[in-house]
């Protein structure tokens, strides 16, 4: 088992058990069935973004403190300097960047995003996914296809998408470059 994985899921657990949710409410509020919930928060099976937002979200906890068992102590402000912040690979082949890892009661994550160009996507559905609040995605370089429901925009740079996320939503690039965008998803209105 990998450490990292193995010790994001103890937290996990750990925080279940304190906050008193059984495995079945936690895998309502994740959106999966309760083997699966129990398989992952084993872990056995590696995490999704989406869960781990979503499980952030029910422990009322920021997502930096699930992944690094730290919590974020700055008010104030917070700089985050190129090539910095706190690396998620949570989807395979992307890379998010948490740019505010160290910033108590946000109102939103903001990440810089990463997707790469895989050729075999290219023709297949969009994997979508979903969660409470709302999304903002900016793209800086390449291109993406972003769809949401039976939706579909093909975004360059300098575009933008601001969405319901509790919606099914998902993006690949189609650039053969990749796609770097700057993603804000934002709390549900009331859970800062």
């Amino acid at each position: 088992m990998d450490p990292k994985i193995a010790a994001i899921a103890e937290r996990i657990r750990s925080l279940r058990e304190i906050e008193r949710y059984s495995q079945e409410e936690m895998a309502a509020a994740a959106g999966i069935s309760v083997a699966e919930y129990i398989e992952t928060e084993s872990g056995k099976k590696d995490f999704s973004f989406t869960f781990l937002h979503k499980c952030a979200e029910k422990l009322g906890v920021e997502m930096a403190e699930l992944l690094t068992g730290e919590t974020p102590k700055l008010k104030g402000y917070t700089v985050v300097r190129k090539g910095d912040g706190l690396p998620i690979e949570r989807r395979e082949g992307f890379k998010y960047n948490l740019l505010a890892p160290n910033f108590r009661h946000k109102f939103f994550e903001p990440f810089l995003v990463f997707a790469p160009f895989d050729k075999d996507s290219q023709n297949r559905p969009v994997p979508l996914s979903m969660h409470d609040g709302q999304e903002f995605d900016y793209v800086l370089e390449g291109s993406m296809k972003f769809c949401y429901e039976k939706h579909t925009e093909v975004l360059g740079p300098g575009d933008a998408v601001f969405y319901d996320s509790g919606k099914g939503h998902g993006m690949i690039a189609v650039s053969k470059e990749g796609c770097r965008f700057i993603a804000m998803i934002i709390k549900e209105i009331g859970h800062p």
